[in-house]
């Protein structure tokens, strides 16, 4: 059987945001999903968890019905009920709680399950118009935003289909194959008309590692240290381009100073590469002008992960690389968009002096802390969208503590059923992102796309924004964007935008905001107030942490450092066919993922006592989870790999991997520290 393919948008947490095709065979059913051909970022490829989406759409687990609990929190056991009653009740203990403690007491809490601008948005509308408790987006990007900016000063960078003209491209931290499909596919394309190299910097021999010319297999946390001594090469060597140094950056004489003490031989001691891996990649970065440092999130979420950033961001500003098509670097390409989100947000009902309560530290906030509550209320009433906290959470075990308070009443909007939804009281079905219209930037690419309904929402689920809308009339509230639909919010935000109308862009597939070269470049100057590269950042304007920060370059040490008791480092990496929890629930990427497993160097192994298929508990002070053995020698001795965010259920004992992980704020500005982590590891 095949139907017809029509336009639509990826919107998952990706930096692709893809142009996708999605084939109709008929009102509510799907078949295939593939990237559009003639989008110039696309490319015809979507990767294979969204090509098989029929598997989500069409799941038999879909939830079709509003459910009210009947079993004790995280039972499980729930009763069908209708949607008026389903809402006038999540309405009725808001409005209770709200009486009791005032406002703030409830907190609306989301993240990244979809990324569409009125679907994931229109909760911070409800927050505002009632007076609840705001929320600190920390959990995913916030310390590599803030690392980035220290020095660049603005959220923006090459255009990454400038890759096809690059000699060398660097993926820091960026599993790129399993999380950036079209980047390496942009890279392989380069060494096979320019013969570029691909250099990867990872904790362990990944897909894209595998793939590349040379792989510098990093201790976590470490990328600073490598990235300083790097700099210690280039100064040394005649590659810093000092003419562009004292045109564009701040302090490089005292950057060249600092960095005198920090040279190969002290890096190597830190990084565990020998001062042979360092040299050779050094020479290699400084004498290619056209080189592209594509930096990805994971070597961000570290205790230093901020520091580390700007350490790497600083080497296309000593070697000059910025000057040169195809050269420069990339973290995040969002600066490029200008969407004004004010009516969407309900910006016009702003409480500037309600609290902001930070989401990465959610355990905390539902055990009660103090210090987290900032003097307020506990928070005994929620409502959570696009997130799946009691799995996805640093710090789990006590996240699920705090959600199975008798007091607190959570409802929860969801497609299928997961780790959080056994937790509420109210679980309400949610459409996918072929059942609703919705408006899509990205971090990774340049393109601004609509993407509109492909099938009929299945019978019984309902978008986010008349969720929300509809509770918001229960409420008491109003605000013009609730009397909207979904297609009329996005032509109201494009127009307050200055990017035309709906129907238009529907009409064109999508609008290219990608600046020019000298903008991309940095070359009319960066985001600072006088233009510069700051070596040395102003850390403390960055964030409330940000005075524990170094003046220049560094390897912090404030990592959770393995030990005698703990003598390994744990780092959760993404997997190839899940994104966080989504597709966990897929058949075909459970097969291709098979079980959580523990990849541990084969040395580490025969100390254990571990074979292959071996379960292992791996532990620390905040719990232990037990997984199996995978002796795999693409990593440092006292590094372990874990990939993905299993639910719960796939594990030996029942408790997930972020158990492990801790909820301490990442300085200057917050976040969580998913891949900073010491562990125990025995035979189970």
């Amino acid at each position: 059987m095949s139907g017809e393919f029509l336009p639509s948008v990826c919107p998952h947490d990706c930096p692709s945001a893809c142009a996708l095709e999605a084939e109709r065979l008929d009102a509510r059913t799907i078949g295939r999903v593939r990237g559009a051909g003639d989008n110039a970022y696309t490319r015809g490829v979507v990767c294979a968890k969204v090509s098989r989406y029929a598997e989500r759409v069409h799941h038999p687990d879909r939830l079709t019905t509003p459910l009210r609990r009947v079993g004790a929190k995280g039972e499980g056991r729930f009763e069908p009920i209708s949607w008026d009653e389903a809402l006038d009740t999540v309405a009725a203990e808001f409005n209770a709680a709200a009486e009791r403690f005032g406002p703030e007491t409830v907190w609306a809490y989301y993240y990244g399950g979809t990324m569409g601008l009125v679907q994931k948005r229109g909760i911070l509308r409800l927050t505002r118009l009632m007076g609840y408790s705001g929320m600190e987006r920390t959990i995913c990007a916030t310390p590599a935003k803030f690392g980035w900016l220290a020095g660049a000063g603005r959220l923006a960078g090459v255009d990454p289909r400038e890759i096809l003209d690059s000699e060398l491209v660097v993926f820091w931290g960026c599993n790129a194959v399993a999380t950036q499909i079209h980047t390496m596919n942009l890279a392989m394309e380069a060494r096979r008309e320019n013969g570029a190299k691909v250099i990867v910097v990872d904790p362990y021999r990944n897909r894209t590692a595998a793939m590349a010319d040379q792989h510098l297999a990093v201790k976590p946390g470490t990328d600073g240290a490598l990235a300083c001594a790097v700099m210690h090469v280039l100064f040394a060597e005649g590659l810093a381009d000092r003419d562009y140094l004292a045109a564009f950056t701040d302090r490089p004489e005292d950057l060249e100073a600092h960095l005198k003490t920090r040279g190969p031989a002290w890096a190597a001691g830190i990084t565990g590469l020998s001062e042979e891996e360092i040299v050779s990649f050094a020479q290699a970065y400084g004498s290619t002008k056209k080189s592209f440092l594509r930096l990805g999130l994971g070597f961000s979420r570290s205790r230093n992960g901020p520091a580390n950033v700007h350490a790497v961001s600083c080497l296309p500003a000593v070697t000059g690389a910025w000057k040169e098509k195809g050269g420069g670097a990339l973290m995040m390409s969002s600066g490029v968009f200008h969407v004004d989100t004010a009516f969407v947000d309900g910006l016009d009902a702003d409480r500037p002096d309600t609290r902001m309560l930070d989401m990465s530290r959610l355990g905390a906030i539902l055990a009660g802390e103090e210090a987290d509550l900032q003097g307020g209320p506990p928070v005994t009433a929620m409502i959570m969208q696009n997130t799946n906290p009691a799995v996805v959470n640093p710090d789990s075990a006590r996240v699920r503590e705090g959600l199975l308070r008798d007091d607190l009443f959570l409802c929860v909007h969801e497609q299928l059923p997961t780790e959080t939804t056994k937790y509420a009281d109210i679980v309400l079905p949610a459409t996918t992102f072929l059942e609703h219209d919705d408006l899509y930037t990205s971090y990774g690419q340049s393109f601004l796309q609509v993407g509109k309904r492909v099938i009929e929402p299945l019978p019984g689920a309902r978008s986010n924004h008349l969720v929300l809308s509809a509770l918001m009339e229960r409420l008491g509230t109003s605000h013009p964007a609730n009397d909207m639909n979904a297609w009329q919010l996005i032509d109201r935000t494009l127009s307050d935008s200055g990017y035309g109308d709906a129907d238009t862009l529907a009409e064109e597939r999508w609008l290219d905001c990608a600046v020019d070269f000298d903008t991309a470049h940095f070359l009319k100057g960066f985001g600072h107030e006088d233009g510069k590269f700051r070596f040395a950042p102003d850390w403390a304007a960055l964030g409330p942490l940000g005075a524990s920060m170094p003046d220049f370059p560094d390897h912090m040490e404030t990592i959770e450092a393995a030990d005698e008791t703990h003598p390994f480092r744990l780092v959760t990496a993404p997997a190839r066919n899940f994104l966080n929890t989504s597709f966990t629930e897929a058949p075909t990427s459970v097969k291709s993922e098979g079980r959580p497993t523990a990849r541990i160097h084969p040395d580490d192994c025969a100390e254990l006592g571990l074979a292959e298929g071996d379960a292992v508990r791996l532990g620390n002070r905040r719990g232990s989870v037990v997984v199996h053995t995978q002796p795999f020698d693409g990593l440092q001795r006292g590094v372990v790999v874990v990939e993905s965010i299993w639910p719960e259920s796939a594990f030996v004992e029942g408790r997930g991997i972020n158990t492990l992980i801790g909820a301490e704020p990442i300085p200057p500005a917050g976040g969580a520290a998913f891949h900073d982590c010491a562990v125990r590891m025995e035979k189970a």
